[in-house]
């Protein structure tokens, strides 16, 4: 999945809902099952997520949404070989774009 996020230092919950199509309450539930989400918190208790935080919730949403694993599975996963798991996120988003690419450029003919 591709997101549509504003390149920023921090991004609030409500940014990543409407970024990923999900609920805040997902947000927060899978930060707190996933050791990986670590928001800072401003003056007021709001969650901070860097982009580092958006990445991992990039790769849990692909492992869990797009791949079907359920959470300990997912995990399971991202424990085993963390950065084997985001490479493999990584070159996947880029070949998607790619195709992408490719498909505008086959519309426009």
């Amino acid at each position: 999945m591709n997101i549509d996020l504003p390149e920023k230092r921090y991004y609030k919950i409500g940014e990543l809902a409407k970024a990923f199509d999900v609920n805040t309450s997902l947000i927060r539930f899978w930060e707190k099952e996933f050791d990986i989400i670590k928001p800072k918190k401003n003056g007021k208790g709001d969650r901070m997520f860097t982009p580092s935080d958006v990445q991992n919730f990039q790769l849990i949403y692909h492992l869990v949404k797009e791949k079907g694993f359920t959470l300990d599975g997912a995990k399971n996963k991202i424990k085993k070989a963390p950065k084997k798991t985001a490479n493999t996120h990584e070159v996947i988003q880029r070949l998607e774009g790619v195709k992408a690419e490719l498909l505008k450029i086959k519309n426009e003919l």
